[in-house]
């Protein structure tokens, strides 16, 4: 019999992977009070059926997948439950958040009886036909998820206790989404004087795959800059309130929180980013 699961919460990473573990024989429970239609028909889509905070509380897996802003708020709700409970699961926190943050959880659920893994979600949502994204695991609970390599996700143990696989998350993040916003920094400075075409025209000449990845990258973060506000400021807080490196991404978290509201208002600078990621792939 497979185990009992339930992922929190049906976004588009969550969705994605419940509908992986449905895809494996897996009843996948998820928490859909007060959530839009929308979200309610993804989550179906998906297979996931609804359930009380009691049902996730006995099940044997339970994936936290929440912006990182909500990741302690979930495991305070996730430890209340819990500690009604008879069963003791092993809560999953595949969340952005940075060490200090993912020690605070772990406080969290031990003091229900439960246990945690840390883990970090690297690449995307999954999809028919394909393995990733991949699902990096650490603490002495890992052992205990071996099942979920059976039942379709790509699982990575790592060396290391709580705290490892979310320094790796910031480290990858810092990396990957950080340069996404300097490039979205620059191209909307260069088209704000008029030199966003020279800009286009010298990385095609000099850096090839740099305009590539901001061709991809520019548009497909334009959706998902409100949720990466948070992560930003926990991959400041990864680095230390110290570290010079932590302003760069306390503006990071600044410019991305800048281009939310612009793409849910007027949309003048994402158009912008579009035109320019749009002319790029023109040969």
């Amino acid at each position: 019999m497979p185990p009992s699961i339930a992922v929190i919460a049906p976004g588009a990473m969550g969705s994605a992977v419940a509908a992986r573990l449905a895809e494996h024989g897996c009843k996948v429970l998820t928490r859909l009070d007060g959530r839009s239609a929308a979200t309610q028909a993804r989550a179906a889509a998906a297979g996931m059926t609804s359930a009380s905070d009691g049902e996730i509380a006995a099940c044997d897996i339970i994936l936290s997948i929440v912006p990182p802003g909500e990741a302690v708020a979930l495991a305070q709700q996730l430890a209340t439950a819990i500690n009604r409970s008879a069963k003791k699961p092993v809560i999953v926190d595949c969340n952005a958040v940075n060490v200090e943050t993912i020690r605070t959880i772990e406080d969290i659920v031990l003091s229900s009886g439960a246990r945690l893994v840390d883990a970090a979600i690297i690449g995307l949502p999954p999809k028919p036909g394909t393995r990733g994204p991949a699902v990096y695991v650490s603490g002495e609970a890992a052992a205990d998820l071996v099942v979920l390599g059976r039942l379709g996700l790509d699982l990575r143990p790592i060396e290391g206790p709580i705290g490892a696989a979310s320094a790796l998350k910031m480290s990858y993040a810092g990396i990957n989404k950080g340069l996404t916003g300097l490039g979205a920094a620059m191209v909307l400075a260069a088209t704000r004087t008029g030199a966003a075409d020279a800009l286009r025209d010298e990385l095609a000449l000099s850096l090839p795959h740099v305009q590539a990845r901001l061709a991809n990258a520019l548009p497909d973060m334009l959706p998902k800059a409100y949720r990466w506000v948070a992560e930003m400021r926990e991959i400041a807080g990864f680095l230390g309130p110290d570290h010079p490196a932590a302003l760069i991404y306390e503006g990071f978290a600044r410019l991305f929180e800048h281009i939310a509201t612009d793409v849910q208002g007027e949309g003048t600078e994402a158009a912008q980013l579009v035109a320019f990621a749009e002319s790029c792939k023109v040969k």
